[in-house]
């Protein structure tokens, strides 16, 4: 921190005020509610799914928005999310509260601490990773420690000198925004391209030939079956166990696996692998596909995982790969997909899923096609996701220097 900055603890220059809950008791008023789902990964305000509830006016009072105040999520998150984004709201017209989830935070002196610069020192904060040393879990939930988020020591300088930060941020934030847009844009062209062309070669290979449903296409003794429905707790030594989110684009992870009893994972000897069986999840994100490799032979899958295995004299699991990936199988499967907390399709529609299969023959011959595809793809990906990746660090390096007072 540079010599002539003032550093105090969060609490000492903000208030905090808590969510709010769905009016009980009338009077209520309609207002627009701020939950975390309006969250961006960059700190940003997204209102395009805005929430409108009736809620008590007397609790509203106390918990009505206004420009300027910070909104921090203090319960969600995930595995590759934690929780503690920050959103700065700035809305100047509209009555608009924030849930029980998220938590106000009020600059007390504007005159001392600019809202928009404890924002961004807030943002940093948290791309830091500082949060996640202040998150618990709770059935399934990260809830963020409030007291060591109020004891962030924030350091700031003169209110005019946290405006020029601002505004060099602010400038130097939109040139990396519509670089990112740019390269995310051509990351969705590069996958469109790819989904295209793989349609274009499977139906140009499968064209004459007959629909017939999946069930009628697996090998002796693949029945199309829901793995372990209650794996339990992980016991050292024990089976591994996939789950959906061991589940790759083509591959399964090999590392966190869960290890189940194996005498109950035995007992689900349907779904238990052979190796080069193709994993198709079936609850949560429905549709992802991936290859299970010789390592994995023997081991078993959760309930929300369709081990896959093609009668070898009419599919090669190589092209069966590519065929459940296909648009036209997936197409099929987003159809047959319900639920609302946690999506997934019933084993009796995924057996019924129709699929159109080429000679054995011609199948080794797409499978390179489609190969070259992919690893053209890929190579573009992985240059659209490092130039995403060097922006997010730019950004992180510039919040760096900005309150360290390098700027």
């Amino acid at each position: 921190m540079r010599p002539g900055w003032n550093a105090k603890p969060l609490s000492d220059v903000a208030q905090f005020i808590n969510g709010l809950w769905k009016g009980e008791a009338p009077p209520f008023v309609h207002v627009g509610v701020i939950r975390n789902t309006n969250f961006t990964k960059d700190g940003q305000l997204d209102d395009t799914d805005m929430a409108y509830i009736d809620v008590e006016t007397k609790k509203f009072q106390k918990r009505r928005l206004q420009p300027g105040d910070l909104i921090l999520e203090k319960s969600g998150g995930g595995p590759r999310q934690p929780v503690g984004r920050v959103v700065f709201f700035n809305k100047t017209e509209g009555e608009y509260s924030f849930s029980n989830f998220t938590a106000a935070i009020r600059v007390k002196d504007p005159m001392v601490l600019d809202s928009r610069f404890l924002h961004l020192y807030l943002h940093w904060v948290y791309i830091s990773g500082r949060t996640e040393a202040m998150q618990s879990h709770s059935t399934g939930i990260r809830n963020l420690n409030g007291d060591a988020y109020k004891a962030i020591e924030v350091g700031y300088p003169s209110v005019a000198e946290q405006r020029r930060i601002v505004a060099i941020l602010d400038e130097a934030f939109e040139g990396i925004a519509t670089a990112k847009a740019h390269a995310e844009k051509n990351l969705r062209n590069a996958r469109e391209w790819a989904s295209t062309q793989t349609e274009v070669v499977i139906s140009e290979a499968s064209s004459g030939c007959s629909p017939v449903p999946l069930e009628a296409l697996v090998a002796p003794g693949c029945t199309l079956s829901y793995g372990i429905v209650q794996p339990g707790d992980d016991v050292p030594e024990g089976l591994p166990v996939v789950r959906p989110v061991d589940l790759g684009r083509k591959t399964v992870s090999l590392t966190g696996w869960k290890r189940s009893d194996r005498a109950l994972a035995r007992s689900y000897s349907r779904t238990t692998l052979a190796g080069n069986d193709l994993l198709l999840c079936v609850r949560g994100t429905t549709g992802i596909v991936s290859v299970a490799d010789a390592e994995l032979a023997g081991a078993n899958v959760t309930r929300g995982i369709v081990p896959i295995r093609f009668e070898p004299n009419r599919i090669l699991q190589r092209f069966g790969y590519y065929l459940l990936r296909s648009e036209a199988v997936q197409y099929q499967i987003r159809a047959k997909t319900y639920g609302a907390a946690l999506m997934q399709i019933n084993i009796g529609d995924l057996r019924q899923i129709v699929v159109v299969v080429p000679p054995l023959e011609m199948q080794a011959d797409v499978v390179d096609q489609l190969e070259t595809i992919d690893e053209s793809t890929d190579q573009l990906v992985a240059n659209y996701t490092r130039k995403l990746a060097a922006l997010d660090e730019l950004k992180q390096s510039l919040l760096h220097q900005a309150f360290s007072g390098q700027l």
